[in-house]
């Protein structure tokens, strides 16, 4: 497992830079200035305290040529007690040794578990933002949405299969094609944005944060929001 103390080089102290990211990155990068936690969802984290925290990675690289930018995503271990076989961000649980959950943790949080759950090299990843702190009310976590430039790609792939099924990127193209768009309509009634990407139904807080995104960056096209997914399983 790499530590904290790992990975603090690669974040340089944990300062985020915007120096030398893509034009194309603009329009994220003032979404993430501005946007409010209520414009991003109705989880927002307890006022207590209460909830785990934890950090996911929203690595935007370039993709191949004429694909455009991209995404990178994982899913889940279908045997895990919770999201079992969810496409999701690399991320988790916060450690001790990550540091201040208020300060700099996130960000090594972020770096830490991508690394161990998708191999990637921490040295080429640029981070530029932080979300506000959202709450996924099923796990109980409290999640730190941390934004980042893959400046330097390397090579990514299924390190732990017990809890890693996959690693893949999805182009933002088709995260934006209206024919990929649907509402998924869980068990519970709750209705939420997904992605048809990829061979895989993009759902839940992972698809929430992406459509938002989407949103605030001025890159949404109009979609189909009758186009409905049932969700035959609970997660």
């Amino acid at each position: 497992m790499t530590r904290a103390s790992d990975t603090q080089g690669q974040i340089r102290g944990g300062i985020l830079s915007k120096e030398g990211l893509p034009g194309w990155l603009d329009p994220v990068v003032r979404a993430v200035e501005t946007v409010r936690p209520d414009q991003l969802s109705r989880f927002l984290p307890p006022e207590d305290g209460a909830g785990r925290q934890s950090a996911v990675l929203i690595l935007f690289g370039e993709g191949a040529a004429g694909v455009g930018p991209e995404l990178l995503l994982m899913e889940r271990a279908g045997s895990l007690r919770s999201h079992a076989g969810q496409p999701a961000f690399p991320g988790g649980a916060l450690d001790p040794d990550d540091g201040d959950p208020q300060g700099d943790g996130p960000l090594r949080a972020a770096l830490r578990e991508a690394e161990e759950e998708t191999g990637l090299d921490p040295a080429g990843v640029q981070l530029f933002g932080v979300l506000p702190k959202l709450y996924i009310p099923v796990s109980g976590f409290v999640v730190s949405p941390v934004l980042a430039w893959w400046r330097e790609p390397s090579p990514v792939g299924v390190v732990d299969p017990n809890e890693t099924a996959r690693v893949f990127t999805v182009p933002v193209a088709d995260l934006t094609d209206p024919a990929n768009r649907v509402t998924t309509i869980h068990p519970s009634g709750h209705r939420g944005p997904a992605f048809l990407v990829e061979s895989a139904l993009v759902w839940g807080f992972t698809a929430g944060i992406i459509d938002r995104l989407l949103h605030f960056a001025g890159w949404e096209r109009p979609w189909d929001r009758e186009k409905q997914v049932p969700l035959d399983w609970r997660s």
